[in-house]
């Protein structure tokens, strides 16, 4: 987890309820800072049925040997007792805090220290809709689950007090939602387009990983995406997931939860859920990646509000209108041909039918591995070229 706020803006998006057949516009909310959130108005509980496993609701967390169990006075002194200058932002499930830990001994330390490393600290509010039931889904999930591009869970706290915490490990760049869409915050360049790339084959893999552990993330979007100091992308919040349907079964059914925007139209009419459900989801994110759009604005109207229904249209038949679509913060400095790839990509995970929609591993991601091979090659042949390059003595004038 990382600074996915940028001062006091909001990080842990979390669902809170939303009526999950019937989805009005928000009349209280601005759709371009609080992206609507799905939900089962009928669900007055937490549902099992959603958990990693049998589960009941107060349970304790099961012994993870790879997490630590933070005691509440532990992480007080992690953050300096949560003051205002340890706080990053509030969400759906509560307010996130930095902290720093010892490297070896997970013990609270000084900032700055040698061996001190910076986490993020997220605090359950009492009240959260998301509540112990989500809470414990991570914990099970990310205790499991070690992977490249999840966000790395480093433990939790769960005292007689009710209190409710996760550790993560920092993520420095904070979420790729405020890359694309925070234009407002200094004078942050936009991600160039390889880059843009890059993050999508990250996601692809992390996606492709839990889709080959029957695990479906079921909440993708690029608040949920947080970039390290490399721009290594990582999934994280995992409070929705679960597993994935079992028995030659094609899905599962359960409660509608998710974002307004990125959940697939078969799961919020039906709630079946699949693995195809997570690849709809990713294809709204390669538009984001490609548009800088938002994938809910209710600026652009009401046949427009979704990003998909404002793209697909542009997307379809002639390849070459794919520019109608891309970022203008861009300046055109991107490979057309790759756009026009990853905008065949998009459609494709977006399809309406998911028995026609690809699959993470065997389509998805070599697609963006192969464009990704492509950057890489490019950028080491202009840096040899340069390298390679005599200097002139009017070369040396202008260095002075």
């Amino acid at each position: 987890m990382g600074n996915c706020m940028g001062g006091s803006a909001k990080c842990a998006n979390a669902s809170t309820p939303f009526e999950s057949k019937v989805m009005p516009r928000s009349s209280t909310t601005n759709s371009k800072s609080k992206p609507s959130h799905l939900g089962s108005s009928s669900s007055s509980g937490p549902n099992n049925a959603d958990m990693p496993g049998a589960a009941a609701d107060k349970a304790p967390p099961p012994p993870m040997a790879s997490l630590k169990s933070f005691s509440m006075g532990d992480l007080r002194a992690a953050t300096k007792n949560f003051g205002s200058s340890a706080y990053l932002g509030e969400g759906g499930f509560g307010c996130v805090y930095k902290g720093w830990i010892d490297e070896a001994t997970l013990a609270p330390a000084r900032p700055g220290a040698g061996n001190a490393m910076m986490v993020a600290i997220k605090k359950l509010k009492k009240e959260s809709f998301q509540g112990h039931r989500e809470w414990l889904t991570e914990v099970t999930y990310l205790g499991e689950l070690h992977h490249d591009n999840l966000v790395k869970l480093v433990g939790y706290c769960s005292d007689s007090d009710s209190n409710k915490l996760l550790v993560y490990e920092y993520m420095l760049r904070g979420s790729l939602e405020n890359h694309l869409f925070r234009r407002g915050s200094g004078n942050q360049p936009p991600l160039p387009w390889a880059t843009r790339v890059a993050v999508a084959a990250d996601v692809a893999r992390g996606l492709a990983f839990l889709h080959s552990q029957d695990i479906i993330f079921r909440d993708l979007k690029s608040s949920n995406v947080l970039l390290g100091p490399d721009h290594r992308a990582k999934l994280s919040d995992f409070g929705l997931a679960r597993a994935g349907p079992t028995g030659g079964k094609t899905h599962v059914s359960t409660r509608v939860v998710g974002t307004r925007g990125y959940a697939a139209p078969e799961y919020v009419a039906t709630g079946h859920l699949s693995a195809k459900s997570d690849v709809y989801g990713f294809g709204v994110v390669l538009l984001e990646l490609m548009t800088g759009k938002r994938a809910l604005d209710e600026d652009r109207g009401l046949a427009a509000e979704l990003l998909v229904d404002w793209a697909r249209p542009m997307l379809m038949g002639d390849r070459r209108k794919v520019i109608r679509v891309m970022d203008t913060r861009l300046g055109g400095q991107y490979n057309k041909r790759q756009a026009q790839d990853v905008a065949g990509l998009a459609l494709r995970c977006l399809n309406n039918d998911p028995k026609s929609r690809p699959t993470m591993a065997a389509d998805v991601l070599p697609c963006l591995e192969l464009l990704l091979k492509e950057n890489t090659t490019k950028s080491s042949a202009a840096a040899s070229a340069r390298s390679a390059s005599p200097v002139t003595p009017r070369d040396r004038q202008q260095r002075r």
